[in-house]
């Protein structure tokens, strides 16, 4: 058995745990909490990317929005959790074109993910979380500057130049008040090797066939909002008292 399938086996027991759990607590165990949770993320990303072989620098991007998270919750007992939930996300990296002099490519896509992992901690404080997620690609676009000056840009709607899905595994704390940091990395190549594009004159040519990039980033997410409640509610009139 490969490491990949061993990998995917996991990732469905994850999925299959959480459901069970999920539809045994709603029957028959009142003790356990379901709730959601609303709030944002802003991203520092990079890239292990490579052109034709040869490894890219990958300049530190910076995301602050727009990104956008609602997670369902289902904590077991004080010390044991789970959650999945929706989340609408900007991700991309800087590319610096190891072959081309003096040629940088940013490259994004706006992607909406389905989540799924277990907590471990203080339910109601600090804890440790790692999990997988599947994100649909829905709006590329592409940049080429060539010595700082902008020379070409591309954007789509479900564009064929990126896969299917992503597929990702992530890492994180989080804090008293929702306060999170997480690692994440990509375990799908950010675009499509097989993409065929035209070239002006009736022949196909395939941009990305020599490219590899696996995004990875560390995140700061906050929710703002507990079900229906203002989550800092309880900490702003502690502040102010």
């Amino acid at each position: 058995m490969n490491k990949s399938t061993l990998i995917e086996l996991g990732l469905s027991l994850l999925v299959m745990t959480f459901a069970t759990k999920l539809a045994w607590s709603q029957e028959t165990n009142t003790q356990k909490k379901i709730y959601t949770t609303t709030g944002g993320e802003i991203i520092l990303s990079w890239a292990d990317a490579k052109g034709n072989g040869t490894d890219a620098d990958t300049p530190l991007r910076f995301a602050p929005f727009f990104n956008f998270q609602t997670q369902l919750h289902l904590d077991m007992n004080d010390k044991l959790g789970f959650f999945s939930g929706l989340n609408l996300r900007n991700i991309g990296f800087i590319y610096d074109d190891p072959v081309e002099v003096n040629t940088r490519y940013k490259l994004r896509t706006y992607t909406l993910g389905i989540p799924f992992a277990v907590k471990v901690g203080d339910m109601f404080g600090k804890l440790v979380f790692v999990g997988y997620e599947l994100e649909l690609p829905l709006n590329f676009k592409e940049k080429k500057f060539v010595n700082e000056d902008k020379e070409s840009k591309s954007s789509a709607w479900f564009s064929k130049r990126t896969p299917g899905l992503y597929q990702s595994l992530f890492v994180g704390v989080q804090g008293p008040h929702g306060l999170q940091v997480k690692f994440k990395y990509y375990m799908t190549n950010f675009v499509d090797k097989n993409y065929a594009a035209n070239d002006g004159n009736g022949n196909a040519i395939y941009p990305y066939q020599n490219f590899e990039a696996n995004v990875f980033y560390i995140s700061l997410s906050f929710q703002l909002f507990k079900g229906a409640s203002f989550y800092y509610d309880e900490f702003l009139q502690q502040t102010i008292h």
